[in-house]
């Protein structure tokens, strides 16, 4: 329905209806009409089986796992250039330029890591395909919403991963760094 108030319409005529076909002698059995909503009838007909959520929460915890190895990775690539940090900053670079630098590295490396999922995710669905009946074949695609949602969701998680070590690279102390070299 395209709103509540269709909704409330629609269950009304379903009680007359029901009610009308009681009186009339067609129905012997007390009327139960009801409407649900997308999910309720999802969960009523049991269409998705219970093993799914956890499979949503096992794709969570490796996504965990993977901003928490980039997370690593790119405080060690930051730290490991922190020479070149500190000789930027002695020679005038704000901490703000030096933390942008390292925030659009860091939505870089998502971008990349995004696409590069998006055609594992390709080939893992053309083999799943293969292995499908003709009837579900034709109901396991990717369209643009979720190959949007996809990359967005990869820049976005890793640029929120990376924020720890582009703090970390804007707050290298030049003098120190200045000393080492």
């Amino acid at each position: 329905m395209p709103d509540a108030a269709a909704a409330q319409k629609y269950r009304v005529f379903l009680n007359n209806y029901a009610s009308e076909q009681q009186r009339i002698g067609r129905f012997n059995w007390p009327a139960h009409t009801q409407l649900r909503d997308v999910m309720s009838w999802l969960n009523y007909r049991h269409v998705v089986p219970s093993e799914v959520n956890i499979l949503l929460l096992v794709s969570f915890g490796f996504l965990f796992v993977c901003l928490l190895n980039a997370m690593g990775l790119m405080l060690a690539k930051i730290m490991g250039r922190a020479g070149d940090i500190g000789v930027r900053r002695a020679l005038g670079a704000s901490r703000r330029a030096i933390f942008v630098q390292c925030l659009v590295e860091t939505g870089v490396v998502g971008l990349a890591g995004g696409l590069f999922g998006l055609v594992l995710t390709a080939l893992g669905l053309l083999a799943a395909r293969s292995l499908m009946t003709k009837e579900f074949a034709g109901l396991a695609r990717l369209d643009f919403v979720d190959v949007a949602a996809a990359v967005v969701l990869g820049v976005l998680a890793t640029v929120v991963a990376g924020l720890y070590p582009t703090w970390r690279a804007a707050h290298v102390r030049p003098a120190w760094q200045l000393k080492a070299q």
